[in-house]
């Protein structure tokens, strides 16, 4: 798929109707609130697939398309972030579904850091849950407006005017009604939208199947509700959403202080259609992106609008064909024009690339791709050698360098080894290499002592597990996770030159200030002291003698 060529060549500005027409948006939300089939019912209405839950041209189709690693369809979980494009209405989606599961935040960061919206997914019978709040204030940093949609109303629910003061209390945000329900569980009929003033009656049909959809004004809705409680809440919610909610803000709701507020039930088809709507109409287009640049400096964002072709690595998967062990790397246009076959520069390395083969992606499935633009996402195969790392930038024309995306501190650490004697060593160091260059881990080594199993660094336990999974199911190798008893991980003065850092290490060891600690490090060889308590972390970022400048994560150094 990519080629040594010679230098990058001009490529062309994107076309203004091509960039106006591109949407892309990341589900955030708590596990379980109903976030792949929230994403199935939007494949739905873009035609992706024609029954949710069915994997594009296959015959398993009981498997969610979103969810294709093993271990998620057997535990219905998503640990794992893909992007899913469709068409609707004239609009290109491309969306991208993040893990929910607590142990994976990292991959939802850096798939925040390629979107340009983010969807707030909300389970109606709970209110907001601590990782929807840890993942809204990734959004936040992110700067992306955000839609909310309050999911499973369907089932027995909380008031929306709990859900409601939730939400502008715990984030201080406005809330901006958009559609509102009409009754919860065995009683809940559709919803109300506002700005239409229409009611909008559903009901089911074949299982995966869109809903049976009913529009009526709201002033000739009583008779097709049927239920005069119901009529008469409605009435009364109607009146409450006309005095006390703010109307919608476009400009509130770029900036990330207003959220358009959305109900239904996405598996009863229910409300997205109505959210799916507004989406497309209210939407951040692609948007500028901040440039890399040196402290001092004033900042510099990189507009879609560009001559030059520009995107960047913001995450890797292995095995999306396992038959092929290869490895893909999911590349944000920026600006430009991708073309297939067009030479660009890799610019940490300096490297000429044709890229000849690119892929829009489908969940597991791709279809090859002849032209893309900013907005979209396309995947590459990673070269032999694993030249691609996540936040890395390809260009035409003058070399830059995006805003970096920073790693999460690990909270467990451990060595993986193979369990079988004999077992290859080849595959096992191909499945490492493959595995750890999707940046859910991060790989260290102890100092002055290198060893051929690698200590890994993840965030949370769900993380070994997944490796240790599919080491064997992917590459075939049997392998367990031998724990290290250390709980904190903290960079030392990341940002000098490593000698430099180093140096400020060996002082501190000298003077006796770093008992009980392990010395490890990173990938591009810069110090990592691993601790076993706070206590110790809190008494050494205290002591500013020592010049440690410890720092809970990193960010990838400058090419």
């Amino acid at each position: 798929a990519l080629a040594a060529g010679a230098a990058a060549a001009p490529a062309a500005a994107a076309p203004a109707e091509e960039i106006a027409r591109r949407r892309n948006l990341a589900i955030i939300s708590h596990p379980d609130a109903g976030k792949t089939t929230l994403t199935e019912k939007l494949l739905l209405y873009g035609d992706a697939i024609q029954q949710a839950g069915m994997v594009k041209a296959r015959a398993n189709g009981r498997d969610s398309t979103s969810d294709f690693l093993k271990m998620e369809k057997e535990r219905g979980i998503s640990i794992s972030s893909t992007c899913l494009t469709f068409e609707y209405n004239a609009a290109r989606v491309n969306l991208m579904d993040t893990p929910g599961h607590a142990d994976f935040s990292e991959d939802t960061y850096r798939t925040l850091s390629a979107a340009d919206n983010a969807v707030m997914l909300v389970d109606g019978g709970k209110g907001l849950e601590g990782q929807t709040k840890k993942l809204f204030g990734v959004a936040r940093r992110s700067r992306l407006p955000v839609f909310t949609f309050v999911n499973k109303l369907d089932r027995p629910a909380l008031s929306p005017w709990e859900v409601l003061d939730e939400i502008a209390s715990e984030f201080g945000l406005e809330t901006a009604v958009r559609t509102f329900p009409i009754g919860d569980g065995e009683r809940f009929k559709g919803v109300y939208a506002v700005e239409t003033d229409e009611v909008w009656l559903y009901e089911r049909t074949e299982r995966g199947a869109k809903a049976a959809l009913t529009k009526i004004p709201y002033a000739d809705s009583a008779a097709a509700i049927g239920d005069d409680e119901l009529v008469a809440q409605l009435a009364e919610d109607r009146e409450m959403i006309q005095e006390l909610t703010p109307p919608l803000d476009e400009a509130a709701l770029a900036s990330g202080a207003m959220t358009s507020v959305y109900f239904g039930s996405a598996m009863s088809d229910a409300g997205v259609e109505p959210f799916l709507d507004e989406f497309i109409q209210l939407g951040s287009r692609p948007a500028p992106r901040p440039l890399r640049v040196a402290a001092g400096d004033d900042p510099k964002k990189l507009a879609p609008d560009h001559g030059d072709f520009a995107g960047f690595v913001f995450k890797m998967q292995a095995n999306l064909d396992p038959k092929h062990r290869d490895c893909m790397a999911y590349v944000r246009i920026v600006s430009g024009t991708f073309e297939k076959g067009m030479k660009v520069t890799h610019a940490r390395t300096g490297r000429s690339l044709t890229l000849s083969t690119a892929t829009m992606l489908f969940g597991s499935d791709r279809d090859g791709v002849q032209e893309a633009f900013p907005g979209d996402v396309i995947g590459l195969n990673n070269p032999a050698g694993g030249l691609f790392q996540i936040g890395d930038a390809l260009h035409t024309g003058s070399k830059i360098a995006f805003e970096p995306i920073p790693s999460f501190s690990p909270e467990v650490f451990g060595y993986l080894r193979p369990t079988e004697v004999g077992a290859s060593r080849k595959s096992f160091n191909k499945g490492v290499d493959q595995l750890l260059a999707e940046g859910a881990i991060q790989r260290l080594s102890e100092r002055g002592n290198p060893s051929p199993d690698p200590l890994l660094a993840a965030v949370g336990e769900l993380q070994f597990e997944v490796v240790v999974d599919r080491m064997e199911g992917e590459y075939g190798v049997k392998c367990a996770v031998e724990r290290v008893s250390y709980t904190i991980a903290r960079w030392v003065q990341p940002e000098l030159p490593m000698d430099d850092a180093w140096a400020a290490v060996d002082a501190a060891k000298k003077a006796g200030a770093l008992a009980g600690a392990f010395y490890a490090e990173d990938v591009f060889g810069r110090p990592v002291l691993l601790f076993r308590n706070a206590f110790t972390v809190e008494r050494l970022e205290n002591d500013a003698e020592l010049g440690l400048g410890l720092k809970p994560w990193a960010l990838p150094p400058l090419g």
